[in-house]
C-alpha cells in the first residue's frame, strides 16, 4: 500500500484492503524493500500476462495463499480476465477479504459485472461467481483443497496457472512437495509461478531468518531456499517438465529501464550494496507441464 501511494506502480484497489501505514521506514529499508516489491509485482505480472496471452485467456488462474491480493480487479481493468480466477487462503483471511468486498462497491461491482448465469453465492468463508471465486482452505491438505475448488467449478482440463508468492516457504518441504505434486498430476497443461527467498544459507540469509524468528515468524520450508538450483530441483522432482529460477536482481535488470529510472528517482538510496543483497535473496521460479504444446 505504501509503495503504491508513493508511485512505484498503480493499484487503485489496494486501498480498500489495507490501511495506509502512518510511520515511514528508514530510507534504506524503504527503497530496498519497495524496489524489491516493485520487481516482484512486475516480474510475476509479466509471467501471468504471458500465460494469459498464450492461452488467449481461455484458462484459469489459481492464486494460492492470495491474502489481500488485487490481481482479479487489475486484470479485469485490462480486459485480461481468464475464464475463471480462484483465490485460496485460510478461512480467517478469506472471511476478512469477503467482508471488505461486500462492504465496498468498487470491489463488489466488478465481480457483479463479470458474473453471468445463476445467482452469486457468498457466505462468510467463500464467494463464488462465474468468473471469480474465493475458497477458504489449508494448502497443506491438497485433497481438501481439490474438493473445495471443484465445488467452485475448477476445470482440470483447462490450461491452469498456479501462483504462490511467499507461501511455500511457510510449509514444511514435504507439504510443499505434496502441493506441487498434486498440481503437476492434476492439470495436463499448467504453469506454476513461485516467488520466495533464495540463497538463505549465507550470512545475509541467516540474519533474515533470525529477524523473522524474533517476530515469531517461522520459515518451515527454508531448507528448499538454499539456492536457485534447489528451487528448480523441487519443481522437477515433483512432476513438472521444465523449471527455471532467477534472482530478483536479474529480474530488476530485465524490467523496462525507463521505468526503473523513474522509480529510482522516487527515493534516494546510497546503500546500493544492501539493496543488491536483498534482491539476491529473493527469486522467481516458474515451471510448466504442457501436453498440448502451448
Amino acid at each position: 500500500r505504501f509503495a503504491v501511494s508513493v508511485g512505484y506502480w498503480k493499484d487503485p484497489y489496494i486501498q480498500y484492503f489495507v490501511r495506509q501505514a502512518k510511520e515511514r521506514k528508514a530510507p534504506e529499508i524503504n527503497r530496498g524493500k519497495l524496489a524489491c516489491y516493485y520487481a516482484r509485482v512486475h516480474g510475476v505480472s509479466y509471467l501471468i500476462k504471458a500465460f494469459l496471452k498464450k492461452t488467449e485467456c481461455n484458462c484459469q488462474i489459481v492464486n494460492l495463499g492470495a491474502g489481500m491480493d488485487t490481481l482479479f480487479w487489475r486484470l479485469k481493468d485490462e480486459n485480461l480476465l481468464p475464464r475463471k480466477y480462484f483465490e485460496v487462503d485460510f478461512p480467517m483471511i478469506v472471511a476478512r477479504k469477503i467482508h471488505n468486498i461486500k462492504s465496498k462497491p468498487p470491489l463488489s461491482k466488478p465481480i457483479m459485472e463479470s458474473h453471468s448465469g445463476d445467482s452469486l453465492l457468498i457466505d462468510s468463508h467463500s464467494l463464488d461467481s462465474s468468473r471469480y471465486s474465493i475458497v477458504g482452505a489449508d494448502l497443506r491438505f491438497s485433497s481438501d483443497l481439490e474438493e473445495k475448488l471443484k465445488k467452485h467449478n475448477l476445470d482440470i482440463h483447462l490450461p491452469t496457472l498456479l501462483v504462490a508468492e511467499c507461501v511455500l516457504v511457510y510449509m514444511t518441504p514435504q507439504q510443499s512437495s505434496n502441493l506441487l505434486k498434486w498440481a503437476a498430476s492434476t492439470f495436463p497443461v499448467a504453469m506454476f509461478i513461485n516467488y520466495e527467498q533464495v540463497n538463505m544459507t549465507d550470512r545475509f540469509g541467516q540474519i533474515m531468518i533470525e529477524n523473522l524468528q524474533r517476530r515469531q515468524c517461522n520459515l518451515a520450508g527454508v531448507e528448499v531456499c538454499r539456492s536457485l538450483d534447489s528451487q528448480r530441483e523441487r519443481l522437477l522432482l515433483n512432476g513438472w517438465e521444465t523449471a527455471r529460477a532467477i534472482d530478483m536482481m536479474k529480474v530488476y535488470g530485465f524490467l523496462p529501464q525507463a521505468d526503473v529510472k523513474r522509480i529510482e528517482g522516487l527515493e534516494f538510496l546510497d546503500e546500493k550494496e544492501l539493496f543488491e543483497q536483498l534482491m539476491q535473496h529473493y527469486c522467481i521460479c516458474w515451471a510448466s507441464k504442457d501436453s498440448s504444446n502451448l
